[in-house]
């Protein structure tokens, strides 16, 4: 029995919230850290500790406050101390730790003190300490101290400029490695003691060197990649001066590369991901009597060409039953791109559903859905938007050309406008993107 277009929408709203509830820090960690005695079990592994042996506590990214919520919770009193470094407005007191709210996306000064309270934690250490660090998404941002030579200003202004050029998420923070002291595995160089990282995975393939820039991890890009990347986009001279002169002098030999080895003593364990999320979503699709398929986990590329091959293959499901028979539901992780071009509002997910929408016209009983796991997209204070052809007729009746607002990069303005958009406010975690299609029978 196909549902109302009322229902389809609080469908495609729930199933994406109950995805991004399935990765929410508190619920991962409580499946992986156990504490009983002097047995420490993390994903696992057993770590034995000394009769009164502390743990310290490091972390940073969006869910790092969520799990160190949740850690110290287990710890209680074995707590040592330490820092965690987490994104604005967290507002939240973690006795015996220093909470630091760093910037994201463009780091900032208390992104520089939360850095070098981390630096300083871990260097503190000795070899028979023990630690857990706790990284998630935005890190990258919320932590950042510059290399010698170039000021966060120039440091600031080189991330501005790759993010307007539609440069990747992942070849930004390769060019930010290579000018900064805690990215690419050199912070995990700052400390001769042993330690546990908990990784909550907001990138493509779960790639440990690229999730926060991998800062206890290794780095497998070298100052010549940032090299032909700036000069495969023309960009090389656009940088800031200093920047420019750190990269050619890393290209040359004269600065260390990032570490291509890991810590022997410090172990990661992967507790979340942007799959995690999809499988959450999808058993929600099942409430509503969905067949829910999970199709990819690696969505990319610029947001409008993904909304164009997206919508085809929903189209195709509505009108030829083809891959799958309708009442289904479609789900793609990732995290697409858009190359700004217009002064307006929006970000990647409110683009793709609006290029989507445009696509998608007025006959099929569709709704697209698009949101960040953060909660956050782009410039806006939404997490995305959702879609259908009520919208579309809506946009009709109040003359809206939707192409005009896609040329101003205003997905958000339009949005705001006809409604579909998805508020929930920074969500504390971090895995990437939900995209979602449900296709039902017939109009209704």
């Amino acid at each position: 029995m196909a549902m109302d277009r009322a229902t389809r929408r609080k469908a495609a709203v729930d199933i994406f919230r109950a995805g991004v509830g399935s990765v929410m820090p508190e619920r991962l960690m409580r499946k992986v850290v156990f504490l009983e005695g002097n047995a420490l079990q993390i994903n696992g592994q057993a770590y034995s500790l000394r009769d009164d042996q502390k743990v310290h506590v490091f972390g940073s990214g969006k869910a790092a406050a969520g799990m160190a919520a949740s850690l110290l919770g287990v710890l209680g009193e074995r707590t040592a101390g330490g820092v965690i470094v987490t994104g604005r407005g967290a507002g939240i007191e973690l006795p015996p730790l220093t909470v630091v709210e760093g910037s994201h996306p463009v780091p900032d000064e208390d992104s520089v003190r939360g850095a070098e309270l981390l630096i300083n934690g871990l260097a503190g250490l000795d070899s028979d300490d023990f630690f857990i660090y706790l990284l998630s998404g935005g890190s990258s941002a919320l932590i950042e101290k510059p290399l010698a030579g170039v000021r966060l200003a120039e440091m600031q202004e080189t991330t501005r400029l790759l993010l307007a050029g539609g440069v990747p998420i992942n070849q930004v923070n390769m060019v930010r490695k290579h000018l900064s002291m805690v990215k690419g595995g050199r912070l995990g160089r700052s400390t001769a003691a042993a330690g546990a990282v908990l990784v909550i995975s907001d990138v493509i393939d779960d790639d440990l060197s690229v999730i926060g820039s991998g800062p206890l991890y290794l780095d497998r890009s070298t100052f010549r990649d940032c090299g032909a990347l700036l000069d495969r986009l023309s960009l090389r001279e656009r940088l800031p001066p200093a920047v420019g002169a750190v990269i050619a002098a890393g290209e040359r030999g004269e600065i260390p590369e990032t570490p291509k080895q890991e810590n022997p003593a410090i172990r990661h364990y992967l507790i979340g991901s942007n799959r995690t999320a999809l499988e959450g979503a999808r058993a929600k699709a099942g409430d509503f009597g969905l067949d829910a398929y999970i199709l990819a986990t690696s969505l990319a590329g610029e947001a409008r060409e993904a909304a164009r091959v997206l919508t085809a293959v929903a189209r195709n499901i509505s009108r030829a039953g083809e891959p799958f028979r309708p009442p289904c539901c479609l789900l793609f992780g990732g995290e697409t791109t858009v190359t700004v071009r217009g002064a307006g509002r929006g970000g990647r997910n409110q683009e793709l559903v609006l290029a989507a929408l445009a696509e998608l016209n007025t006959d099929e009983a569709i709704v697209v859905l698009s949101g960040g796991t953060d909660g956050i997209d782009g410039n806006s204070t939404a997490a995305g938007a959702w879609a259908d052809n009520g919208l579309y007729r809506e946009a009709g009746r109040l003359g809206l050309s939707i192409d005009d607002f896609l040329d101003r990069n205003d997905s958000n303005g339009f949005f705001r406008r006809v409604g579909g958009l998805l508020e929930t406010g920074p969500t504390g975690t971090n895995v990437m993107d939900i995209t979602l299609f449900i296709i039902d029978k017939e109009e209704t």
